[in-house]
C-alpha cells in the first residue's frame, strides 16, 4: 500500500508527518532543527529518502541541511553531522556564489528602488528548494535578496544561475512587504530546458535553455499600486503552480487577482470569478485533474486572516471564474489563522490528498479532493512549508 510522507517547515523546526494511503491515522516525528527558521522542506522526486531542508537564523545565519534516509537522520553538506542545538555547523553550505552578470560581465551588487536610491544585494536566506526530477544531487534554490542558484553535489556548492539577474531587469526589483525574496520555482519534467520562477515583487520568468537567458512573462498582470500598471515588471506574485500534465497551463496567486495563462506564461488572464476575496498566497493544482485548482483567500493584505473569521478553502473544478467554498472539517468562526505561500501541496493518490498549514500552528489534510478535512496535527510553530511526497 502507498504512503504518504508530509513534510513541514515552521518557524521553530521541522516535522515529518507519515500515514498510509488512508490518510486517516496519522504518525509526527519531530522537531528536527528544533528552535530554528525551516523555511521550507522538499523532497528529491529522483530520490523518496533525499530531502533538503531551508535553516536559518537571524544569529547563524542560512544553512542548507540533507537527509538521505528520508528525515531519520540530517546532515550539513561538506561538513560535519547536524550541530547540538546553538554550535554552527562546520559544513560548506552556505557558500552561495554570485557569478556575473550575463551581459556586463560584472557581478550585480545593488538594485534601485522606484525612488531613484541604490540598495545593496545582500543573501539573507534560502526561500524555496526545488530538486530536479532527475537526480536527487540536483536542486534549485530560491533566495532573498532574489536570485536563483544551482547545486549538482548535493548542496555540498552552490552557483548562481546568473543569467537570470543579468537579463536585464534585475537591478530595478522591489521587495514586497515580506522582502524580495525568490519564493517560487516550477520545473517543466517534459522540458528540462524550461523553468519558471516568481520573484516578490518583481513578477514571473522563464527559461526555455536551462537558465542561460530568461524573459519576464508578466503580459496581462495588472497592479494598481505600480506607476504604469500592466508594467513588464515589479507585480507582486504570489505563487505560481502547475499540473505536469499540462506544462503550458500555469496558475498564480498574485498580491491581488488569481490568473491563469494556457501559453507558458506568454499571457496571463484573471480567473478570480466568485471568490469573495481574489488576494492570498497559495495556490495548488489536483494531481489528476489539470482543471481543478485549489486557493485560500485571505481578507486583505493589510488583514491577512480569512474573510469574516471563517476558515475556507476555495475549488474550481473549471480552472477559474467558478468556485466553490470547501468548509467541512474547517473552523468557521473566530478563526483568524493565515496559510502562507509555500504552505500548501497534494499527494499523487488516486483520490487526491490536499495539504495546508496555519500559522496557528495547524496542518490539514483532505484526503477526498478537499470535499472534508481534517487537522493531522495541532499547536505546531507557526507553519512555513508543506510540501508531500506519495512513496510506494
Amino acid at each position: 500500500m502507498s504512503k504518504v510522507r508530509v513534510l513541514v517547515g515552521t518557524r521553530k523546526g521541522a516535522f515529518i508527518l507519515t500515514s498510509d494511503g488512508k490518510r486517516e491515522r496519522w504518525d509526527v516525528v519531530g522537531p528536527y532543527f528544533t528552535g530554528w527558521e525551516i523555511y521550507h522542506v522538499k523532497g528529491s522526486p529522483a530520490d523518496p529518502d533525499r530531502l533538503y531542508a531551508s535553516q536559518t537564523s537571524d544569529w547563524f545565519g542560512q544553512i542548507i541541511q540533507r537527509s538521505s534516509d528520508g528525515g531519520k537522520t540530517w546532515e550539513t553538506p561538506g561538513g560535519e553531522k547536524m550541530p547540538k542545538p546553538g554550535e554552527l555547523p562546520a559544513g560548506l553550505s552556505n557558500r552561495f556564489v554570485y557569478d556575473t552578470s550575463a551581459e556586463t560581465g560584472k557581478p550585480l551588487t545593488t538594485h534601485q528602488w522606484y525612488d531613484g536610491t541604490q540598495h545593496p544585494w545582500e543573501f539573507k536566506r534560502v526561500w524555496h528548494l526545488e530538486p530536479s526530477f532527475s537526480d536527487p544531487d540536483t536542486v534549485y534554490a530560491g533566495v532573498e535578496d532574489a536570485a536563483l542558484f544551482r547545486s549538482s553535489d548535493g548542496a555540498k556548492s552552490w552557483h548562481e544561475v546568473a543569467g537570470l539577474r543579468g537579463h536585464g531587469t534585475g537591478p530595478k526589483w522591489q521587495p514586497g512587504a515580506g522582502g524580495m525574496g525568490l519564493h517560487t520555482i516550477v520545473l517543466d519534467k517534459s522540458n528540462p530546458q524550461r523553468i519558471f520562477i516568481a520573484i516578490s515583487a518583481a513578477g514571473a520568468f522563464r527559461t526555455d535553455d536551462g537558465g542561460g537567458t530568461w524573459k519576464p512573462i508578466n503580459r496581462g498582470l495588472r497592479s494598481t499600486y505600480l506607476p504604469d500598471q500592466t508594467a513588464e515588471i515589479g507585480h507582486c506574485v504570489h505563487r505560481i503552480a502547475m499540473n505536469q500534465k499540462r506544462p503550458g497551463v500555469l496558475y498564480m496567486q498574485k498580491h491581488w487577482d488569481v490568473m491563469r495563462t494556457d501559453d507558458a506564461g506568454e499571457n496571463w488572464r484573471e480567473v478570480s470569478g466568485n471568490l469573495p476575496t481574489d488576494f492570498g498566497f497559495v495556490i495548488d493544482v489536483h494531481a489528476h485533474e489539470p482543471e481543478t485548482i485549489y486557493v485560500v483567500p485571505i481578507k486583505s493584505d493589510s488583514e491577512h486572516f480569512p474573510l469574516d473569521g471563517k476558515l475556507r478553502v476555495y475549488r474550481s473544478r473549471t480552472g477559474g471564474n467558478e468556485w466553490e467554498p470547501l468548509t467541512k472539517g474547517l473552523p468557521q468562526a473566530h478563526c483568524y489563522v493565515d496559510v502562507l505561500r509555500e504552505a500548501m501541496a497534494v499527494d499523487s493518490l488516486d483520490s487526491c490528498g490536499v495539504y495546508f498549514g496555519t500559522t496557528g500552528g495547524q496542518v490539514y489534510c483532505s484526503n477526498d479532493a478537499g470535499d472534508s478535512w481534517n487537522a493531522i496535527v495541532h499547536d505546531l510553530p507557526a507553519v512555513l512549508s508543506v510540501e508531500v511526497q506519495t512513496l510506494s
